[in-house]
């Protein structure tokens, strides 16, 4: 299973020449030379693509868990007419497919002027649209006490104090979680930025592993598994950061205590 990973940090280590003629791990000749061509062979550098997708990826982190735990909170504490059927119609665009709201999307931004621009990407995080990060956090307030917002509003605290001072102080678990998924899964989409972002100066990283490889050319293979090594290691090292965090907030999510 870990064999192509492998390979490929192997291969980033490894002449051109060499690549695709051996299937070893340890390369007979290593050399940086494909860290060297991959971060400063493109028009702009790698660099410049490594903080766009950064950028990017904190401010949805930013968007999920601000909107996504105050949807939370609101279907879970508040009560409202219709409740049950927005929830549950919430809970039905987890069954839509993303590709079925692609084009009358992009018409909309189109109008808005959002496209190349980073807005398609970021402002809709704000706006609660990750419907799994609201049910995670539906499961998880849940299994709050009750008896916290009881004591909270004897002392004096409306909704918005008790979601700041007593619900979201113990949803650190899932707020960690919600914030590792939406951070690695946003570092590594692809077809978005594909879709919304013209100019290669806001390209993000994905976009920029994919100018390496020229269906009509010369495909510069160790470059690109070089900036494939460095794209992957923002992700490994969050994982090992926040792995605790992140099963614990899977593991007690739904869980009455």
């Amino acid at each position: 299973m870990l064999y192509p990973l492998l390979w490929m940090v192997a291969s980033s280590f490894k002449p051109d020449s060499e690549i695709f003629t051996s299937t070893g791990l340890i390369p007979t000749d290593p050399t940086v030379d494909a860290y060297r061509r991959g971060w400063t062979g493109l028009s702009i550098g790698f660099g410049w693509m490594f903080f766009n997708s950064l950028v990017i990826s904190l401010l949805v982190v930013i968007g999920n868990l601000i909107s996504c735990s105050m949807a939370a909170y609101a279907f879970t504490r508040l009560r409202f007419k219709g409740r049950g059927f927005w929830f549950t119609l919430m809970l039905g665009t987890l069954m839509m497919p993303q590709h079925a709201v692609l084009i009358p999307q992009y018409v909309m931004f189109l109008k808005l002027g959002w496209v190349n621009s980073i807005l398609p990407l970021v402002v809709p995080k704000f706006l609660a649209i990750d419907a799994f990060f609201i049910f995670l956090m539906v499961q998880f307030f849940r299994g709050i006490p009750r008896e916290l917002d009881e004591a909270a509003i004897m002392d004096g605290c409306g909704p918005l104090r008790i979601f700041l001072k007593v619900i979201l102080p113990l949803s650190t678990p899932v707020l960690a979680t919600a914030a590792v998924f939406s951070f690695i899964w946003t570092w590594d989409d692809f077809f978005a930025p594909l879709i919304y972002l013209n100019d290669i100066e806001k390209y993000t990283a994905q976009l920029g592993l994919r100018t390496f490889v020229d269906s009509t050319g010369t495909s510069d293979w160790g470059s690109l598994f070089a900036m494939s090594t460095l794209t992957v290691l923002p992700i490994f090292i969050l994982f090992m950061l926040f792995q605790r965090l992140l099963i614990e907030g899977i593991a007690t999510t739904g869980m009455k205590r």
